[in-house]
């Protein structure tokens, strides 16, 4: 049942133009029989059609941020959360909608019953085409160039998604170019690891020249490169860098946001902080808050807020630890709050005070960042900017990510910044809230991961 890859796109439009479709239609049979019947004003044809189309672009909307239309790039678990969450906050914006056309709140249960029909839609409709789109498309036969340092984790990742990936073979670059090239065409795909940049370019053109996909891991100088402008000021092409971080402007209009924000999600979420204040003190009677030093754009050290999730003095020893799994010193309520990134909300008033952004990379502690740095002497490049309450590592990335790869992220944001991207990651940010691999722990205990 095997179909030809230049296919692909065209199955991916058809899921996507499916499940559009039944939801769209759902709801307009829901407005037309239930809801523009009881409002004060009903709709005629055109009011009709009006409400059905903004819904369509609100379920895209969501439907596009939280990737609820990437067929065959998610796991099908995923990809059916990703629906389901989109499905959530269209069909809440809708009710906010109606509501205020109608000017009163009317009784929300036709379109909780109209939800649970989209729950069923979503996981059937996945399901099966998820099913029929592996059968169409099976797993790429891959080949693995490993460098000098070990490229297990990179393959344990992509060995992970054994619905797409399937590495045969891996071959350390010292077997030589020659030999490399000859192994190279008996394969659907080649993942070039962390190999010389010379190397690398042989086997990119090798491939190039040969038809065959390449994956390859990105280094530092390639991001930078990456969001460079092109000039064609001469008859030879130029990449132009120029490496100032924000602009005024950008920089306005991101303070902006996050003093907005902040004050938003303070007004928003001040039961939450009643909830949880109460239960950290009845489990030990110690503090609420928990105070740390970390640092923020351009090395600045400051005092981070967050909800306390460990017992008392849990490194009165005076060495600092990231969190394992399963760890001991973790509160009943810490490993709801943690789980669920909710000991974070403290932030805000970090956010108010001018220490931190809404978006932008994860403050690492001082004495964290000294260890990584002499290792990777250009972790310090993601102080380019203020240090975020959520950002593109930890959308992108896990609570484990390699420091490394985490610099490759924030480095990927700080270079692509724009005033939509943070809204993305804004949005993006109640996905990544529930998903337990996103906030999985330390397996081994280390000073630095």
């Amino acid at each position: 049942m095997k179909v030809d890859q230049k296919y692909k796109r065209l199955i991916k439009l058809i899921f996507t133009f499916g499940i559009a479709s039944m939801l769209i239609t759902l709801y307009g049979w829901t407005w037309i029989s239930h809801y523009n019947k009881i409002i004060e004003f009903p709709f005629f044809r055109r009011g009709n059609w009006m409400m059905i189309f903004l819904y369509g672009v609100s379920l895209i909307l969501f439907m596009s941020i939280y990737g609820g239309f990437k067929v065959g790039y998610l796991k099908k678990g995923n990809l059916i959360y990703s629906q389901i969450l989109a499905v959530v906050f269209t069909n809440v914006f809708t009710y906010l909608q109606i509501a205020v056309l109608d000017k009163h709140f009317l009784s929300p249960l036709q379109l909780i019953k109209m939800t649970i029909c989209d729950f069923l839609i979503i996981i059937i409709w996945t399901l099966v085409y998820q099913w029929i789109y592996g059968k169409m498309f099976p797993p790429r036969k891959m080949l693995l160039i490993s460098g000098k340092r070990s490229d297990y984790h990179l393959a344990e990742k992509i060995n992970s998604r054994e619905d797409k990936y399937e590495i045969c073979e891996i071959i350390n670059v010292d077997k030589g170019i020659s030999y490399l090239e000859k192994q190279i065409l008996k394969y659907d795909g080649v993942i070039i690891g962390d190999i010389s940049s010379h190397e690398r370019n042989l086997f990119l053109k090798y491939c190039f020249s040969n038809a065959i996909r390449t994956y390859s891991v990105p280094k530092v100088s390639d991001i930078l490169l990456k969001s460079t402008v092109e000039l064609n000021l001469f008859d030879s092409p130029l990449f132009l860098s120029r490496n100032e971080g924000l602009t005024i402007e950008q920089e306005f209009m991101k303070r902006m946001v996050d003093i907005v924000g902040a004050l938003v999600g303070i007004v928003l979420s001040s039961p939450l902080f009643l909830a949880v204040s109460l239960c950290i003190k009845l489990t030990d009677n110690g503090p609420v808050f928990f105070k740390q030093t970390r640092i923020t754009k351009n090395g600045k050290i400051f005092e981070i807020y967050k909800f306390r999730t460990m017992i008392q003095e849990a490194e009165k020893d005076g060495v600092a630890r990231l969190a394992q799994e399963k760890d001991a010193r973790i509160l009943p309520i810490g490993h709801v709050l943690r789980r669920t990134r909710l000991d974070e909300l403290p932030q805000l008033f970090n956010i108010i005070r001018g220490e931190m952004s809404l978006v932008g990379p994860r403050p690492e502690r001082p004495e964290l960042a000294t260890e990584i740095q002499k290792d990777i002497p250009e972790f310090i490049y993601r102080t380019k900017v203020k240090a975020g309450l959520t950002g593109y590592a930890q959308i992108y990335g896990k609570y484990n990510t390699t420091p490394y790869d985490k610099l490759k992220l924030d480095l990927t944001y700080i270079r692509n910044y724009s005033f939509f991207l943070d809204l993305k990651l804004i949005f993006m940010t109640p996905k990544i809230m529930f998903m337990k691999e996103a906030t999985e722990g330390i397996v081994n205990e280390k000073t630095n991961n």
